[in-house]
């Protein structure tokens, strides 16, 4: 279900260009206003990001990283910062440091440290997990932006933040911001997915592609903006084409070793709805596990909402039933008064008339049909026949309630073997326990033994 938290059409783009901010929401409406000039759909640009784009993205072979690649391999195998055997001890630091993705690798007195971090083609702690592939198109115009703010307090400033966003895309009377809907993400951080109407003058509209409303908020003094209003992180909500599909897939991403890559796409339990992405750090961990319970916490919210529908519907089925039955028999009563009016009514208008020739067909096959309801050996015989056996039945019922129950032969047999097994256990118990009182007998006869002899010594 889609939010328009927009004006009304025709009204809207006016609206949300003159509208004051209402203020209390941490900086909306307190943005300036950038020029219309400097902002236009007519001819949209095609960046190509999207929102897994950004976690492939593979660094450019630049000098400076084939440098610190290389700074790096030194700092793992051979430091020579201290010229004697402790560059060997100081290897295996910088080894581990790297495995563990944290620290400093000191290599050489005349060059820098190398700094570990995550990323780092050698640490350990690296996952492939999936994630769902949009399958909205760029024409649907969703962009997704990630506010540092809880759900409860955009839903409270929602016509605030359209207006904000309004004057963010340069207050043109021909744009509308719609909102199509809010979710919660974990750390109070709430996603809001929303698009923009282009409206043309001569009366038609459409939406603005999201890959020309996302370049435009990456603009530097746009982002800005953004952030002022709590914007932590915009992307498009765009489909993947199968060329960037493949794209991704036939490259690992950096840091994340090939086999390891391969053996995700082996595994991807839906390789037309899911694509594997590296997690790289406890971090990122963390964060997919708050995202799956906040998922969870959601589909059984959905889940609670759906269960109080079916016991409301099941109370109106109930209710329905009921009052179509009694309709039912409201419908019959009707019937049978409708049909003695009729009847009294084609009385008064026959009277004094001579009986036709079809009523008179009418009264023959009547008095027939009585007649074989009448016959002996017809209906009448065969229905008092059906009324003695019922009786008999009736009968016969009464005396077989009173007669004893029998018990088939091989059931009978099981019984008495569950039973006879059971009393040679009980007897079995007993004989253990006989053993043991025999046994506590002797061992307070020994006790007292010795409790005499000690007081015979003592004495």
């Amino acid at each position: 279900m889609a939010f328009n938290f927009g004006a009304p059409s025709g009204t809207s783009g006016t609206a949300a260009a003159t509208a004051a901010p209402a203020g209390g929401f941490g900086g909306f409406g307190t943005t300036s206003t950038t020029a219309g000039s400097a902002f236009s759909f007519s001819a949209p640009t095609n960046t190509g990001t999207t929102a897994l784009g950004g976690l492939f993205s593979q660094p450019t072979q630049a000098p400076t990283q084939s440098n610190q690649l290389i700074n790096t391999a030194s700092a793992l195998s051979a430091p020579t910062l201290l010229g004697d055997e402790r560059d060997a001890i100081l290897a295996k630091w910088n080894q581990l440091q790297a495995f563990w993705g944290t620290g400093k690798g000191y290599f050489n007195n005349n060059i820098p440290p190398v700094e570990f971090t995550q990323e780092n083609p050698f640490c350990r702690f690296k996952a492939v997990g999936y994630s769902c592939m949009p399958s909205n198109k760029d024409e649907d115009g969703l962009v997704v932006l990630v506010f540092n703010k809880k759900e409860t307090e955009i839903r409270s400033q929602q016509q605030q933040l359209v207006e904000s966003l309004h004057k963010v895309l340069g207050g043109n009377q021909t744009l509308t911001v719609n909102v199509e809907g809010t979710k919660t993400l974990p750390d109070d951080q709430t996603e809001v997915v929303i698009y923009v109407v282009e409206r043309s003058p001569n009366g038609t509209s459409r939406r603005v592609p999201a890959t020309t409303l996302y370049a435009h908020f990456e603009q530097a003094n746009i982002k800005t903006q953004l952030q002022q209003l709590g914007v932590t992180l915009s992307m498009t909500r765009t489909e993947l084409s199968p060329a960037q599909i493949k794209q991704l897939l036939q490259n690992p991403p950096a840091g994340v070793d090939p086999i390891i890559w391969e053996q995700a796409k082996v595994d991807n339990p839906d390789s037309e709805k899911l694509i594997p992405v590296p997690m790289v750090g406890f971090k990122e961990l963390l964060r997919r596990l708050k995202v799956q319970d906040q998922m969870t916490k959601q589909h059984q919210t959905r889940l609670d909402i759906i269960s109080e529908d079916i016991s409301e519907l099941q109370k109106n089925q109930t209710t329905s039933v009921a009052k179509i039955a009694q309709y039912k028999r409201k419908l019959m009563d009707l019937s049978h008064r409708t049909l003695q009016v009729l009847i009294k009514q084609e009385i008064q208008r026959k009277s004094g008339y001579a009986i036709q020739a079809d009523e008179e067909q009418l009264r023959v096959q009547l008095d027939t049909i009585q007649g074989e309801l009448n016959a002996p050996t017809q209906f009448k015989g065969r229905l008092n026949e059906l009324m003695s056996q019922i009786r008999m039945q009736n009968h016969f019922g009464a005396v077989r309630s009173e007669e004893r129950y029998y018990i088939d032969a091989d059931l009978l047999r099981e019984i008495k073997q569950h039973l006879k097994q059971q009393q040679e256990g009980l007897s079995h118990l007993i004989s253990i326990i006989k053993d043991d009182l025999e046994d506590i007998k002797l061992v307070e006869h020994g006790l007292n033994e010795t409790i005499h002899i000690r007081g015979g010594v003592f004495s």
